[in-house]
């Protein structure tokens, strides 16, 4: 009986619970601010034009330090390429912990620090969900978020982490193919006149006149059938 109140409870929390809505994508990105200590900051809208990608970790984390070890990677081999990427640790003793996961892991780009609930809020992530680290967000150069992944993400798997970043990176970075070009050009319609379609039998061109039609026609004879020639095509023979 125990068992059943609890599961009627449970059924219960659940039904009252609001659905959970997937993040929407894509979408524009807001003017998300990380915060880098001594009253600095720096926000996500000063990249645009870059490719960025934001990284939200625990420093104590070893998915995270992975996924930082990668991006640094990236961060050397595409910068010059436009690539920006930035990350943001979220645990309760980050500003402790910080200086010295900067000293182990050296990244190339900025690390700062914000609040979880900060970035449930910017990855549009369900309030009542638990957010997995570490999370990556992919933003184009026109500043929209086109991809997000967390923690529990097959693409964050640590046996493909790296290949999988580098691919998306690539493709956000390449740009796309040149739509062809219309032809603007004017199309030349070749039309032949066949003899003896709505000719009379005994045409001799090139003295041939021609009726309003443009078929050839003997002057002072009449087509021995109907015309059926284009009424663009005016031929006409000098005497």
């Amino acid at each position: 009986m125990p068992f059943l109140r609890v599961t009627a409870v449970l059924t219960l929390l659940t039904m009252a619970m609001p659905p959970v809505r997937a993040a929407q994508l894509p979408r524009p990105s807001p003017d998300f601010a990380i915060n880098l200590g001594q009253g600095k900051q720096i926000h996500i809208s000063q990249y645009k034009g870059k490719t960025v990608v934001v990284a939200v970790i625990l420093t104590y984390c070893s998915h995270c330090q992975k996924a930082i070890g990668v991006l640094s990677k990236m961060q050397r081999e595409y910068g010059a390429r436009g690539l920006q990427v930035l990350a943001s640790a979220t645990e309760d003793m980050a500003a402790a912990a910080l200086p010295g996961f900067l000293r182990q892991f050296d990244p190339p780009f900025p690390v700062g620090i914000n609040t979880t609930n900060e970035f449930i809020a910017y990855m549009q992530h369900p309030p009542m969900l638990q957010l997995y680290m570490p999370g990556l967000v992919f933003i184009d150069k026109n500043g929209t978020i086109v991809d997000q992944y967390e923690g529990r993400d097959s693409f964050l798997e640590e046996a493909s982490v790296e290949k999988n970043i580098r691919a998306k990176v690539e493709q956000m970075l390449t740009p796309p193919p040149a739509t062809p070009k219309k032809a603007t050009g004017k199309k030349i319609v070749r039309q032949e006149i066949q003899l003896g379609r709505c000719t009379p039998l005994d045409v001799r061109p090139p003295r041939a006149d021609t009726d309003l039609h443009g078929c050839f026609q003997f002057p002072g004879t009449q087509p021995a059938t109907p015309c059926r020639c284009p009424g663009d095509l005016r031929h006409r023979f000098g005497r």
